[in-house]
């Protein structure tokens, strides 16, 4: 049974050092924003951003564009990233981590979560 414990722990290490991403709810996505040094990513479309409305301060980048653009600066600094309901971010933040981003948070949900929590937002091109 000792034998069995350091290779599964070995393993575990493993599979959480290939996803560096981490999954957050809309309450502690709402916590991580205080921080003054993120940088908050909405990936999805522009028409989405004005008209369903989008987080004070995120920058719009959808994420078919992610493969046309690299995002200087961005490696040592957290990065918050959503969408609608979560999947389009979970690529946009697998992409983060592979360009070398080392702190990236995916609001589990999406923006649907965040409002769902009674979280704001705000709409058009503030």
């Amino acid at each position: 049974m000792k034998k069995l414990i350091l290779p599964v722990f070995l393993l575990l290490f493993i599979v959480k050092a290939g996803f560096s991403y981490e999954n957050v709810d809309a309450k502690t996505f709402a916590k991580l924003l205080k921080n003054p040094n993120v940088f908050l990513l909405d990936v999805r479309t522009p028409k989405e951003f004005a008209e369903d409305g989008h987080i004070k301060g995120a920058n719009l980048i959808p994420v078919q564009l992610f493969k046309y653009i690299y995002l200087e600066g961005l490696r040592d600094k957290p990065v918050l990233v959503y969408c609608r309901s979560g999947n389009r971010s979970a690529i946009a933040a697998k992409m983060l981590e592979e360009m070398g981003v080392k702190k990236v948070y995916n609001l589990e949900g999406g923006i649907l979560a965040w409002k769902a929590a009674g979280l704001p937002v705000e709409k058009g091109w503030k």
